[in-house]
């Protein structure tokens, strides 16, 4: 299988690549998902299921009047359990985990996507509930309603508190690829398809030997190390030309500032997401996300580098 035609492309042109590329936008995305999202999905799917089962059965005994039947949540007489218990726990789903999809600050009336959800999820679990407490004589609470009455208070229990408790907010799926190096230490050396890596048969620079080292191989000296290889002096950091773009994940949410120097915030940096560092000034970095949106990092204590 021959090399990919991004591997020999230029790095300007593997940037554009990946803001403009659907799938890789949509891997970066799934991997801002949190656990607490994976609960509310399981929450979601629970509903959808729970709303086919029995959600009042009833109980004639000895009555030659009536036989022993069962109703799920899309029965009419029922109404409106459907639409506020089933169907609104499951748009709440939709919403809460839609929101990581979406820039920061966008809102609709008002409120973010997962505010929306959050507040439906309530509301669903509110709407159930009730239904437990009260019913009519001789009708039993069916599995349908028990099982709803789990996936709502579920839902919107985990909707509230994964902004609070850290292990709701881990990722979901963990960021793949070689295991990243804190930032400013010696990553692994780049293979093939990787992103500066060298490549199976790549001609060797114009008026080299065969055999002689190349430039950023061993036996050559390094920027920083003097010949003989005894380290010299470390550059300086600098937003200049030596500065090359990279990868980077943050271990903790941070916000990411405009680069105009205002303490507005334009996006919040989330863990287990890669995202591009395309200059460095001071020890502030300046990012890109996956929409294209730049900002600076302040605060780069821990970050990873990929």
């Amino acid at each position: 299988m021959g090399p990919t035609p991004d591997a020999f492309a230029p790095r300007a042109w593997r940037q554009r690549y990946v803001k403009t590329n659907p799938t890789k936008d949509l891997t970066l995305n799934i991997r801002s998902l949190t656990r607490g999202d994976g609960v509310v999905i399981g929450a979601a799917v629970l509903l959808f299921i729970a709303s086919f089962l029995d959600f009042y059965t009833i109980d004639c005994g000895s009555s030659s009047f009536c036989k022993d039947a069962g109703e799920n949540g899309w029965k009419s007489d029922f109404f409106p359990v459907l639409p506020s218990i089933f169907l609104a726990g499951v748009i709440a789903a939709v919403l809460i985990v839609s929101a990581r999809f979406q820039p920061a600050g966008r809102n609709l009336f008002g409120l973010s996507l997962d505010q929306w959800g959050t507040a439906l999820a309530v509301f669903a679990a509110w709407s159930s509930l009730w239904t437990i407490i009260g019913g009519p004589e001789g009708v039993d609470k069916g599995v349908g309603q028990i099982l709803g009455l789990i996936g709502t208070l579920a839902m919107a229990a985990v909707a509230l508190l994964t902004q609070r408790i850290p292990a709701l907010k881990a990722p979901l799926v963990n960021a793949s690829g070689p295991a990243p190096a804190p930032y400013g230490a010696q990553g692994p050396q780049p293979g093939y398809g990787y992103p500066g890596g060298a490549q199976p048969g790549a001609p060797a620079p114009y008026g080299a030997q065969p055999g002689q080292p190349q430039p950023g191989q061993p036996g050559q000296p390094q920027p920083g190390q003097s010949f003989g290889g005894q380290p010299g002096p470390a550059p300086a950091p600098s937003g200049g030309g030596d500065f090359a773009p990279f990868w980077f994940a943050v271990p903790v949410a941070r916000p990411l500032y405009a680069e105009d120097g205002s303490s507005s915030t334009i996006a919040e940096l989330a863990p287990g997401t890669w995202y591009l560092a395309v200059e460095q000034r001071g020890q502030a970095l300046v990012a890109q996300t996956q929409d294209g949106r730049r900002g600076v990092l302040q605060d780069t204590t821990g970050i990873q580098r990929g």
